[in-house]
């Protein structure tokens, strides 16, 4: 008897991995473009922001794309969201929940069509679709709605404060950031694993890796990430 065929998408031996990665410009999604193409296994990153980013490299393919109207992809294997702004960034929590939810949920339907089996995906702490924090709720409906897809394997990243150079991002520094890792600094390791800072590679490097290893759906907790 012939074994199956492999569904589009999975794992091959052999097999050059085609990624996408959405939100490179942040945090995350630097380290996350970074180690992709790093990687030996991996034949080609396809990046998908709203500016081209100034990188240059025989395996990236830049995509300037609006979010609110994304065109066709070409094929990919994997995908890694790492989409995300702050209310007051945003300019109101209505544009906040086109950025964190609507663009989320519309990069991870469109990787689906390109032949994607395999999702990453940068939340937050705290995430929960019944939190009365709006912050939160969004982050927690976003997650819901990427587990009503369908990918074979859905792996949801929850950091805690995030450090990284904000600035050399042209992104302005993030007055809750600044303030945890002050209190950090004088607290150490009395802090919980969850709620210490975490380094925006240490999350990338453990997305990337639960994403390879995980069948089925996987909450990666920052203690979890913490090198």
């Amino acid at each position: 008897m012939m074994p199956s065929p492999e569904p589009p998408g999975a794992p091959v031996a052999g097999h050059a991995r085609r990624v996408l990665i959405a939100g490179a410009s942040g945090l995350v999604g630097r380290e996350l473009l970074r180690a992709a193409l790093d990687d030996q296994a991996v034949a080609v990153v396809h990046a998908l922001g709203r500016r081209t980013l100034p990188l240059r490299h025989p395996k990236l393919v830049q995509h300037e794309v609006d979010f609110a109207a994304l065109p066709s992809l070409p094929p990919v294997d994997e995908a890694f969201i790492a989409l995300g702004t702050t209310i007051k960034a945003a300019g109101g929590q209505a544009a906040f929940r086109m950025v964190d939810f609507d663009a989320v949920i519309g990069v991870a339907r469109a990787a689906k069509a390109a032949g994607a089996t395999r999702l990453g995906m940068v939340s937050a702490m705290g995430a929960d679709a019944a939190s009365r924090v709006f912050y939160s709720r969004v982050k927690g409906e976003a997650e819901a709605a990427l587990a009503a897809l369908g990918f074979d394997t859905l792996v949801i990243a929850r950091p805690s404060l995030l450090v990284g150079d904000r600035p050399a991002l042209g992104q302005p520094a993030r007055a809750g950031e600044v303030a945890g890792l002050k209190v950090a600094r004088w607290l150490g390791p009395l802090i919980p694993a969850n709620y210490r800072p975490i380094t925006a590679a240490a999350v990338a490097r453990s997305l990337l890796r639960a994403v390879q290893q995980t069948h089925g759906r996987r909450l990666l907790l920052s203690g979890e990430m913490q090198p």
